[in-house]
């Protein structure tokens, strides 16, 4: 959504060239699950100075390996994300050795350890983008989301920086209960800066380790769907792209009523996730059993030509499957996949109540200004 220069549409082409014919494009390394915030909605962080997760993390030797095999399959950008991915004490030489093999990267951050340094890094060696989530525009709401102290002057500290040297930005959010009240004034905030386009997601993953006391507060955070209704209505480009795109998204077509599989979206589409204990994933949100590769036991090509494939191939013959979300035409309205779906349920193939309800929020919403009748 939003503006795309002349590079990013030319990267776009070259993207797509390279996914219908099979190749790996980029690839997302989580380099750290740890972090230096405590967001209550965050599906992945373990504290900053947890020593099994540190002992865990891929060193700067295997994620050059990773890089080389990527590359060799076609890759042409790189993501490193986390956790926070500046814990990380050899953040710049992992970030030096990437853009030296001649990758585009992007880096996700918290922007909260921003130092004069990395402003310095990033200006004489610039990434693709440097993408911030924007928890709150207040100290209040922003250190009532992360639990940390001082954690939004943190924040204005790095951002700042950035933006007074010059560094190509990005600033999403994430919608939940403890911002809802500030979203507006959030969405007015990251527009003002960031370069491009601005997004916020109103999906709350659960906890990757099925930790139950966080996925509690996780899902204590979501919003209900007339929340999420409302905020896209009050969104103007956000409500009139779904409006644009109604058609698309509200089709008995779009109801896979001839096929049992279960992937119907761009996974293994030229993109793959990597842990940062080395784990590959089709997709950052799939952690299933027999959907994942441990790099350190295979290679990336093995894992991209043989475990991808499998992975798209999968089947469901549950009726709870094939006879709700198989064939529902609202499903492109909808959060759910079956990465979620199993991280809500433990399977792959089961309905998510909350998605439905989400989906059809949505739909009823779009019908009412288009004039159409709610499927």
């Amino acid at each position: 959504m939003g503006y795309k220069d002349e590079t990013e549409i030319s990267d776009f082409q070259l993207w797509d060239k390279k996914r219908k014919n099979g190749s790996l494009f980029a690839f997302d390394i989580e380099l750290t699950a740890r972090c230096n915030n405590d967001c209550r909605h965050c599906y992945i962080n373990l504290p900053a100075g947890d020593e099994q997760a540190l002992k865990k993390e891929l060193s700067i030797e295997e994620i050059a390996s990773i890089a080389d095999q990527a590359i060799e399959l076609g890759a042409l950008w790189a993501l490193l994300s986390g956790g926070e991915p500046l814990l990380r004490a050899d953040f710049k030489d992992i970030y030096l050795m990437l853009k030296r093999k001649g990758l585009l990267v992007s880096v996700f951050t918290n922007a909260t350890l921003i130092r004069e340094e990395h402003v310095a890094l990033f200006r004489k060696y610039p990434p693709r983008v440097i993408e911030i989530t924007v928890y709150g525009v207040t100290e209040q709401t922003y250190e009532k989301v992360t639990g940390r102290p001082g954690g939004f002057q943190a924040f204005m500290r790095g951002l700042n920086l950035l933006i007074d040297g010059g560094v190509k930005l990005r600033l999403k959010a994430m919608a939940m209960q403890s911002n809802a009240h500030e979203l507006p004034a959030i969405a007015a905030f990251c527009r003002q800066y960031t370069k491009d386009y601005f997004r916020f997601d109103p999906q709350l993953h659960l906890r990757f380790d099925r930790d139950e006391v966080r996925n509690q507060l996780i899902r204590s955070e979501r919003l209900s769907p007339e929340q999420i209704v409302a905020l896209e209505q009050g969104d103007a480009e956000r409500f009139t792209a779904l409006q644009q795109g109604c058609s698309k998204l509200i089709v008995d077509e779009f109801a896979h009523t001839e096929s049992d599989h279960l992937f119907y979206c761009s996974i293994g589409e030229g993109e793959c996730n990597i842990s940062y204990d080395g784990i590959f994933r089709v997709c950052s949100s799939l952690w299933a059993a027999g959907t994942t590769a441990d790099l350190r036991k295979t290679t990336l090509r093995e894992a991209w030509q043989i475990l991808v494939p499998k992975v798209l191939g999968m089947r469901s013959q549950r009726a709870e499957y094939l006879e709700n979300c198989r064939i529902c035409p609202i499903v492109n309205l909808c959060l759910w996949c079956p990465a979620h779906a199993e991280l809500e349920t433990g399977e792959l193939d089961l309905p998510v109540l909350y998605f439905c309800r989400v989906a059809e929020a949505r739909a009823e919403a779009i019908s009412k200004t288009t004039g159409d009748s709610q499927p």
